[in-house]
């Protein structure tokens, strides 16, 4: 289901890549227009094969199996790799523009600071400029997708030639019931925390972009780091709360091979090192910058918070998928 959400927002934002790039045909280069419309092709057929054959474990061709499935595991992390890649600099690029006159913006695309790139070509109708904000808006959907099949994938390609144990296993269906009394206060927490982050995010947003006025810059960065830092304290609590309940937890933990759930693992330890690189550089540049003001004061514990959060997310993560069923 996750798979085919990002899959139809990866194919809207190909629609908007053909039509963006079929503006400039006269300027581009071919493979500006056929490579997202062989992308589309590309995500319309792993999706269906993926659906059909996720829960397959072939016995048979397990060599031609490996390879297939290993081609398309890396190109989906090429696909991956390219999004990332044109969406920074796509930002980059933006913010560079901002920063300096179209004189020497021109300047410098005509050095060769973005060869062949599609700034160079005008794009002064409406259409246009839906094309490419949607296009841009869309990237993290596709670098989503990227990522959740190559997951997908790789689950696949472990379980080639796998045999399992049936009688090992007792495999038990937990039964969800929406207004059972912990689920719904914790959905309803949930959507709450969700919208308001949403409203902030907009807020702040709409307040640093558009004024001018340092003071209410400076009013808009105060309310998104208390919201976040009040946010991340609440989450490292629970977690905490969580993974003390687990202490008194009298199931045993489970210790066999599960390439899904080893899997799991080394995304989530992953995903975090970026993070905690990010939370680093920032207190790195906070305890090193002069003046010291309340914003500093706040980016610095919110970077802090950050790092304990998502370490008490892991532990109390990867204890949990290591728990047997009830």
């Amino acid at each position: 289901g996750g798979l085919i959400l990002f899959a139809i927002f990866s194919l809207v934002m190909d629609v908007f890549k053909i039509g963006y790039y079929s503006s400039f045909y006269s300027c581009l280069s071919a493979i500006k227009i056929i490579y997202p419309i062989v992308q589309a092709i590309f995500v319309v057929v792993q999706t269906y094969f993926l659906w059909v054959s996720a829960k397959d474990c072939i016995h048979v061709h397990l060599n031609v199996t490996r390879c297939g499935l290993m081609l398309t595991l890396t190109t989906n992390l090429a696909v991956w790799m390219s999004a990332v890649t044109d969406e920074s600099v796509h930002k980059a690029h933006s913010k560079l523009k901002k920063n300096m006159t179209e004189e020497i913006f021109r300047w410098l695309l005509k050095v060769g600071m973005r060869s062949s790139s599609v700034e160079e070509c005008n794009c002064n109708s409406q259409i246009c400029q839906i094309f490419k904000n949607g296009y841009f808006w869309l990237y993290p959907f596709n670098i989503e997708y990227s990522l959740f099949a190559s997951a997908m994938v790789y689950v696949m390609w472990k379980n080639v030639g796998r045999f399992i144990d049936h009688h090992s296993h007792h495999i038990q269906r937990l039964k969800f019931r929406l207004f059972r009394r912990t689920f719904f206060v914790g959905i309803m927490l949930g959507l709450i925390i969700l919208v308001s982050g949403l409203g902030v995010l907009i807020l702040y947003e709409v307040q640093v972009n558009s004024s001018t006025e340092s003071s209410k810059k400076s009013q808009a960065l105060t309310m998104y780091y208390i919201f976040n830092i009040v946010c991340l304290s609440l989450m490292s609590l629970v977690c905490i709360g969580g993974s003390v309940i687990y202490r008194f937890d009298k199931r045993d933990m489970d210790r066999h091979k599960n390439p899904t759930r080893t899997l799991d693992v080394a995304l989530l330890m992953g995903a975090a090192l970026g993070q905690y690189a990010i939370s680093y550089y920032s207190i790195v540049a906070i305890v090193a910058s002069t003046p010291r003001d309340t914003i500093s004061a706040l980016n610095l514990t919110y970077a802090l918070l950050m790092i304990a959060q998502h370490t008490f997310q892991n532990v109390f993560i990867i204890e949990g998928l290591h728990r047997q069923p009830p």
